[in-house]
């Protein structure tokens, strides 16, 4: 995915550099750029903040669980 964006953002700034005006190429840069790109990346991210958190979550749960005496199996 990252190559993905790396691209993306090489053809926005060859695009920003080619505007008649500083202002054209920063707008061109931050709405043809880096919004878009923030958002792929942010979408694209989710499920791996998702498991992410999901680990930490277990390891926290397995840490407070080992200070507790188990129950017996029944």
């Amino acid at each position: 995915m990252y190559i993905i964006v790396i691209g993306w953002l090489y053809v926005t700034v060859l695009m920003a550099l080619t505007e008649s005006s500083i202002v054209a190429g920063l707008l061109s840069l931050t709405f043809y750029g880096i919004l878009p790109t923030a958002l792929l990346v942010w979408l694209f991210g989710g499920p791996t903040r998702r498991r992410r958190a999901a680990r930490i979550a277990s390891e926290n749960s397995e840490a407070s669980g080992k200070d507790q005496p188990q129950p017996p199996d029944r």
